[in-house]
């Protein structure tokens, strides 16, 4: 089934989602900070970055966030969207880095407390690195179609 195609009816749970790989270049990291306005010098300046401890600049929250939600909507297709976001910041992804998602689909419900009903999968999602160090885990809830 390709992602064009997945539909909360065919969706069983627990399910393994495609890993998402993604190599952080210091551009990247530079450009993500600043088309978020997040003008925090650990974004942009190395220098400032290995004052605080750390060995060079580092993906901002909102970078995490999106990547978390490429993981699941890229597996789960362009009609679904994020309805609920949870996450940690355990550790940090650097320029240079390869940031990977490992995802799995746990539940699935019909929210009932709307008009017309929602079809939800929740799904956890584990942003490493590429020494298998856990940067973020992440807790999201998807709303996807229910039929294709």
């Amino acid at each position: 089934m390709t992602a064009a195609e997945l539909n909360w009816n065919e969706i069983t749970v627990p399910a393994a989602l495609p890993e998402v790989v993604d190599e952080i270049s210091y551009q990247r990291v530079v450009e993500n900070a600043g088309a978020t306005w997040d003008y925090f010098p650990g974004h942009f300046d190395p220098e400032y970055a290995q004052k605080q401890g750390n060995s060079t600049i580092y993906v901002n929250t909102m970078h995490l966030a999106g990547f978390a939600d490429r993981v699941a909507t890229d597996w789960a297709g362009p009609r679904s969207r994020v309805v609920r976001r949870s996450l940690r910041l355990a550790g940090s992804i650097y320029a240079g880095d390869t940031m990977i998602g490992r995802g799995r689909a746990v539940a699935k419900r019909r929210d009932t407390s709307v008009d017309p009903p929602r079809c939800l999968v929740d799904i956890t999602i584990e942003v490493t690195n590429q020494h298998g160090v856990l940067c973020c885990p992440v807790e999201l809830t998807l709303q996807v179609p229910e039929s294709g």
